[in-house]
């Protein structure tokens, strides 16, 4: 199946070829394409650019500033909140530098403030005493699986904790569930869950999602899960294996709904495709 979008709509560089695309797979690709295959198409394939949202540059500022907490436990070092705060300051700076965001009047600063808030709320709050040593954080991690047919599955994982207990962090604007939490991240607990075991020979611990929760009164929420069942991995691989011939196929049939159609950057595009 050939998929086009209207020229007069925006202009298009040089499709990546179906090889190239198989070449990799990630648990956020995989969740992208059973969520909608031609988003899928238009973000990996087509690679439109799109201007980065407010809501995602902060959510990376306040993953960034975690990982300099993590990594400071993982070095041994004295954690200072003021040196922390200021790095936070900078990268907030440098990082718009590199890819800007458009800010509505007063977002910005405001934002900045309730990163930090967030931030220090999740140190009162989190489980992770400081002294406690992390076994790796930010670890980039990769499987071959070729020998099952699929791609080279590849990851990062936030944390690991002692016990080879694997975190995963995520801001959110709303309260999250045990129930709803489980279904829309097993995905990527499971692809956590393999790419650890691949590189250590070992199960792991136990996954944990770190939810900080930007509220009026911000906090904290912690989902945790027991090591992935064989279930779940052979689940995992089927979903694997509809991506690989999804995409052979060349499937990138849109799935429109209310809710993923609301806020899709490629909401023009969809509207041109043929």
């Amino acid at each position: 199946m050939i998929a086009s979008v209207d020229s007069s709509v925006t202009s298009l560089p040089l499709a990546k070829p179906v090889d190239e695309v198989l070449k990799t797979v990630s648990a956020s690709r995989l969740q992208l394409f059973h969520q909608c295959r031609l988003k899928f198409y238009f973000r990996y394939v087509l690679r439109l650019a799109k201007p980065r949202t407010s809501a995602l540059f902060f959510g990376s500022m306040v993953h960034s500033v975690l990982q300099s907490w993590n990594l400071t436990r993982w070095r041994i070092g004295q954690v200072d909140q003021d040196a922390l705060k200021q790095k936070l300051e900078s990268e907030w700076i440098q990082d718009q530098k590199k890819q800007p965001v458009t800010w509505e009047a007063g977002e910005e600063q405001k934002a900045k403030a309730d990163s930090w808030s967030l931030f220090e709320t999740y140190l009162q709050q989190t489980p992770i005493t400081l002294d406690e040593r992390p076994e790796g954080v930010e670890v980039s991690l990769e499987v071959d699986l070729t020998n099952r047919g699929l791609p080279r599955l590849i990851g990062i994982l936030d944390l690991v904790r002692k016990g080879g207990r694997i975190v995963d962090f995520k801001t959110a604007s709303t309260t999250p569930t045990r129930e709803k939490v489980e279904h829309m991240h097993e995905v990527q607990l499971s692809c956590y869950s393999l790419l650890y075991r691949a590189s250590t020979g070992r199960t792991e611990g136990g996954r944990e999602l770190h939810h900080l929760v930007k509220l009026k009164t911000p906090k904290v929420v912690i989902t945790e899960f027991p090591p992935m069942t064989q279930q779940q991995e052979i689940k995992l691989f089927r979903i694997m294996e509809s991506y690989v011939n999804g995409i052979q196929n060349e499937d990138w049939i849109p799935s429109p709904s209310p809710m993923s159609c609301a806020c899709c950057e490629f909401f023009k595009e969809c509207r041109n495709w043929s």
